[in-house]
């Protein structure tokens, strides 16, 4: 491995980075604009990327995202746009978008709230055959970010500026949509949260209120006016919320909680009972 990634994996570790090799190897891939396979293949850094190098390192040191300085995130086969003003999209989440694609057909309306930079809108639009996606966003720098990512890739994702809480969002769509998906902010006031969260993620997208669970209650309100009778809901969760957020959709039929792939709760289920 080159030198200057090793000195580089030793000093994110000591800063307290979960994951320093990869991050180091990340960066100097991003600074070469090769790919992490290919830095095998080299000796050294050149003397012209080295010091750009060792800038990125330091502000990953200082617990900036490696999202942020690389500019991408990676969400299942998308390559995502991401910087300050919006939330980065975490691997758990594709989790659910797996839930949701095994459930969609060709013809079906998906709505996804709190959408962020609208990673599982345009998941679910990438690899679901022909669906209709709508994302609804209230912060504007994250709309806009959105708004890149749908330019993007291409993608047939129509964005909407709203407060999940506000009953009048997509109006013209309530009873008619077959699944609702959102990630909201659920993390309770005054927790400890990681640097990189507190000190770079927006807040809007991160604290929940007293108990973690305002803005999820607003979701259960949107989602129960905007599904048809039927309906499919799938929500993100903290794993510490397995228990909490099923009884917020106490009222609906079939709920459930899964686990991600470390076996952490993660995600609740529901469907809209019949009027």
């Amino acid at each position: 491995m080159l030198p200057e990634v090793e000195e580089a994996a030793a000093t994110l570790a000591a800063a307290g980075v979960a994951s320093p090799r990869h991050d180091a190897e990340e960066l100097a891939a991003h600074v070469l604009g090769l790919s992490r396979s290919r830095l095998v293949l080299l000796d050294r850094l050149p003397a012209e990327a080295a010091g750009r190098y060792a800038e990125l390192v330091e502000q990953r040191a200082a617990r900036v995202p490696l999202q942020h300085l690389t500019g991408v995130a990676g969400f299942r086969r998308l390559d995502l746009a991401v910087g300050p003003g919006v939330f980065v999209p975490r691997p758990e989440t594709e989790v659910l978008v797996d839930w949701v694609l095994a459930r969609l057909r060709p013809g079906d309306l998906v709505v996804d709230l709190c959408a962020g930079s609208a990673a599982i809108a345009l998941a679910i639009a990438d690899e679901a055959t022909g669906v209709a996606v709508h994302a609804v966003e209230r912060e504007e720098h994250a709309l806009a970010w959105a708004a890149r990512n749908v330019a993007a890739t291409g993608l047939p994702v129509a964005l909407h500026r709203g407060d999940v809480a506000d009953p009048g969002v997509l109006a013209d769509l309530d009873g008619t949509v077959d699944l609702v998906t959102a990630n909201p902010p659920y993390v309770p006031a005054g927790a400890d949260v990681q640097r990189e969260v507190a000190e770079h993620d927006p807040p809007a997208a991160i604290w929940g209120g007293e108990d973690g669970l305002a803005t999820m209650r607003a979701v259960e309100r949107a989602a129960a006016r905007l599904l048809r009778p039927g309906g499919l809901l799938a929500v993100e969760h903290a794993a510490a919320q397995g228990e909490a957020v099923p009884a917020v959709f106490r009222a609906w039929a079939d709920v459930q909680d899964h686990r991600d792939l470390l076996d952490r709760p993660r995600f609740t289920t529901a469907r809209r009972r019949p009027d």
